[in-house]
């Protein structure tokens, strides 16, 4: 066999289907751009399923890629298991070819085969082949044609070798490809008894997309059959490296080396590191996905992956932040095959290391709960309660628990669990929120030609209608519907820019388009109502965009392109976009950076900006070849779909990215640009909103009258305005000083008063009063002051300020050891609805039913004469 590195073998798999025709598409982004039923992209296909489906059309018909995958949440969920087997892993890279209506069978098994038993030189005594048992075509290929041995064949009836996408749809049979480990290692071929063993493990799936599946099970023929192919990264490497385990390659060898280091351990097999060596992968590719940790969807995926990492560098002994300390040794192991990681490296450990920061605070303290908890356990179930207690104090996912029970031969009470969660269930399931119905989606084997970018009206044919998602032959006066041309000056929305609006007319009918959407990348579809008349597939319209609406938005988008870069300049390279939102009254945007953006960084963003508005450069567009436009220095936003060729978006020497959408034609006619709110959404993410063009100017005039209304009231010049409310606030500052000695002279004139009221109680001074005009501020002093007065004594003081209690108690020294001031405060709290604490000697509470206050503080010697024994 040739031995590879994990590198090698990715660039030799790739660079085997390039030379057989094949298009080498990179990575999609791990969070699924055209899926969103999907957690996660976790498998090599899902970039391409509206391909599959015939929703989207690609300028080729074969391709291979090196796919990134996680499988850590919803349906496919393999995190429970990382760290304990040797081939499941929360991500993983899924090597594979696929064929879009152009080879089938026969070739998908012979590519196979030659990359096998010729390019990597495994011998073929060592594979084992599947098929399904009725896909009598593909056995006939693997005996007949390439003349496997039938020793090492299996037919397999069962449902894992006949692959769908769902109930319905595209469906077909499967042939896998098996290696077997040796004769030293338990299990059977597969179709066996024994077949769950480890000797035969599944290296290649190839799935062939032959049937399309009705509602009653029916199978027709794909007019298109197609090939997809998955094999696991890590498991092949592991055959060519001679080793057993995944963790034994190459790749996790380096990770689980720089692990230890960490924990000063050498048992690289301690199935800790191996958790940790996993987890850096998915928790670092996430993150340069744009996946923030939360408390909901994909970012509490991404926090109990961290967390369940940073718990068993905790069970290693590391007390110390040190996760995020991994993510140069992947950069160093993968950074040359995804360099979309190395430029996020900085801004993976910033957010690694704030996360471990946020959740070290509070792991030793839930693990001692835990450790107490199995130290008194009577039995083998960790009850619900104190599941809930960890999840809801410390933080603690449910699995994080489960796997320190696994590791101590114990079990979860999970009905325990739900039953105390049950007010918090719907943020846990959470991720539950992503769904779609395809079957609603419109079915229709056409593109839609875009010729907007040059002019907003134009002569098109109408190609479908539909209503409530039904195909229809007209739509008449007071339908709402869906229209689709052959050629459109509509925007879809799309980028972040919001779809058209306008008309469509046909004679005395009116359509009036509220929203222009994208399908499947070439489809446009524009929503609507028929204002008036019948509109009818295949008649002649002239479609108009509202001119006023295009062109605001545009003034927007331009604008969002020259923020970008003026924030890179700004922060620094580690900002890229991560959401944005043009629409004709303002912009939205939202980039990666892990702290506020200074008043200072504000102002020199608008000034950025705003120069280059008055630079009045030429905005262009230019159509390259996608890796041509970004060798030139376009930007390319992580997670988009580019095709092979691109639109490359230029504003001067400025701004360069790729972009679909429409724009100005000089950067002057953005007009003015003014950044009105700076917040956070998510962990390391910012958003901007800003305004440009007339809505600038209307933001900025509204600003100036209300600054004119304010100087007006101050009796002040617009430009004083500012220096006449500091000597106000200044002036009220002096005013609250004066305000509070007096209140304590007050206080002290009273606490005379006071301490006449006072109780003996067995030689001890007591007194319990709710005092009137007095601030509650006040009452921590008053209780020194009639504590020293009183010589030895307990006082409890109230004032009550609306609906609002608050009280201080206060006891001298010689009784804290007989009364304590926290206790003392609560006995009068509790019954007024409040609760409170402090140190022995004083203690604060407060309250929110002043009528149950007088009843409260009569029993208050009663209480001490209890506390004394009297």
């Amino acid at each position: 066999m040739n031995k590879m590195t994990s590198a090698e073998l990715r660039a030799a798999f790739l660079e085997f289907f390039r030379q057989r025709g094949h298009t080498i598409e990179p990575s999609s982004s791990l969070v699924p751009g055209n899926d969103p039923t999907l957690l996660f992209t976790n498998a090599g296909m899902v970039q391409f399923k509206d391909v599959f489906l015939g929703r989207e059309h690609r300028d080729f018909s074969t391709a291979a890629t090196s796919q990134r995958c996680v499988r850590a949440g919803g349906k496919h969920n393999d995190l429970e298991n990382v760290g304990y087997t040797a081939r499941h892993h929360t991500f993983f890279e899924m090597l594979g070819n696929f064929s879009f209506g152009d080879y089938f069978k026969k070739e998908a098994i012979h590519y196979a085969w030659e990359f096998l038993t010729k390019a990597m030189a495994i011998p073929t005594e060592k594979l084992w082949v599947t098929v399904y048992a009725e896909d009598h075509e593909a056995e006939a290929i693997w005996l007949e044609d390439v003349g496997i041995n039938p020793e090492r064949f299996s037919r397999i009836a069962t449902k894992d070798n006949f692959w769908s996408m769902g109930d319905v749809g595209p469906c077909g049979p499967c042939t896998e490809i098996f290696y077997d480990h040796g004769e030293h290692i338990a299990g059977g071929p597969p179709g066996s008894p024994e077949e769950d063993g480890d000797r035969y493990i599944e290296i290649w799936n190839l799935v062939f997309m032959q049937y399309d599946r009705s509602a009653d099970g029916t199978l027709t023929p794909l007019p298109k059959p197609s090939v997809d192919t998955g094999m696991g990264l890590e498991r092949i490497a592991a055959v060519l490296q001679g080793v057993h385990s995944n963790y034994e390659i190459d790749l996790f060898q380096k990770l689980l080396n720089a692990a230890a280091a960490l924990a000063k351990t050498d048992d690289l097999a301690n199935s800790s590191l191996r958790v940790i060596a996993d987890h850096i992968r998915s928790c670092a590719f996430l993150i340069t996905d744009g996946v923030m940790p939360s408390n909901e969807g994909r970012g509490y995926v991404l926090r109990r992956i961290i967390r369940r990492a940073i718990r068993h560098g905790y069970r290693l002994g590391i007390l110390d932040v040190f996760f995020y300390k991994l993510v140069a040794p992947l950069v160093a192991e993968m950074g040359v095959a995804y360099p979309e990681l190395q430029n996020a490296q900085a801004q993976v450990e910033r957010v690694l290391k704030k996360e471990e920061e946020r959740f070290a605070e509070t792991l030793g303290q839930g693990m001692k709960v835990l450790e107490a908890c199995v130290a008194k356990l009577d039995g083998t179930v960790i009850p619900g309660d104190t599941v809930f207690q960890l999840y809801d104090t410390y933080g603690f996912p449910v699995d994080l628990t489960a796997d320190f029970a696994r590791e101590h031969q114990l079990t979860v009470d999970y009905d325990g669990f739900d039953t105390a969660m049950a007010a918090q269930r719907d943020r846990a399931r959470s991720a539950s929120s992503f769904g779609a119905d395809y079957d609603q989606d419109i079915k229709l084997d056409s593109q839609t030609e875009f010729t907007g970018y040059g002019q907003l009206d134009d002569e098109v044919h109408i190609v479908a209608l539909y209503q409530q998602g039904q195909p229809v032959e007209s739509l008449g006066a007071g339908v709402e519907g869906v229209v689709v041309l052959d050629k459109t000056p509509f925007y879809a929305e799309s980028g972040g820019q919001v779809g058209d609006c306008g008309q469509l007319l046909v004679g005395d009918a009116v359509f009036a388009v509220a929203d222009t959407q994208k399908q499947g990348g070439t489809l446009f579809l524009h929503k609507g109502k028929v204002v008036s008349g019948t509109l009818t597939v295949g008649q002649l319209c002239a479609a108009k965009v509202s001119a006023e609406q295009r062109k605001a938005t545009e003034l927007n988008h331009s604008a969002t392109h020259l923020l970008h870069a003026a924030l890179r300049q700004t922060l620094g390279d580690h900002v890229a976009q991560k959401g944005s939102l043009v629409n004709p009254e303002r912009l939205r945007f939202d980039f990666s950076h892990f702290e506020p953006v200074t008043p200072e960084q504000i102002a020199t963003l608008e000034q950025l900006v705003n120069a280059q508005i008055r630079l009045n450069q030429p905005v262009t567009a230019q159509v390259m070849a996608k890796d041509e436009a970004v060798k030139a220095g376009a930007m390319a936003l992580f997670g988009e779909k580019y095709g092979a060729e691109v639109r490359v978006l230029k504003i001067g020497d400025f701004s360069t990215e790729l972009c679909g959408g429409t724009h100005v034609e000089r950067a002057g006619d953005i007009g003015c640009f003014k950044i009105i709110s700076e917040t956070g959404v998510a962990a390391g993410v910012r958003r901007i909103e800003a305004v440009t063009g007339a809505g600038c100017l209307a933001w900025l005039a509204e600003r100036e009258q209300v600054l004119n209304s304010i100087a007006g009231l101050l009796k002040s010049a617009p430009d004083k305005a500012a220096e006449k409310v500091e000597q106000l606030l200044e002036k009220a500052r002096n005013l609250e000083k004066q305000l509070e000695r007096l209140n304590a002279k007050l206080a002290s004139s009273a606490g005379d008063e006071l301490g006449n009221q006072a109780v003996d109680v067995a030689g001890m001074k007591v007194l319990a009063v709710k005092l009137d005009n007095v601030d509650s501020k006040s009452l921590r002093d008053m209780v020194d002051q009639l504590k020293n007065k009183l010589g030895s004594a307990a006082v409890v003081l109230a004032v009550v300020e609306g609906d609002k209690v608050s009280l201080a108690a206060g006891v001298t020294k010689d009784k804290m050891a007989q009364i304590k001031a926290g206790d003392l405060v609560n006995f009068v709290a509790t019954q007024v609805g409040g609760k409170g604490g402090g140190r022995p000697d004083m203690a604060m509470a407060g309250g929110n039913n002043p009528a149950a206050l007088a009843g409260a503080l009569q029993g208050v010697v009663a209480w001490v004469e209890g506390q004394l024994g009297v």
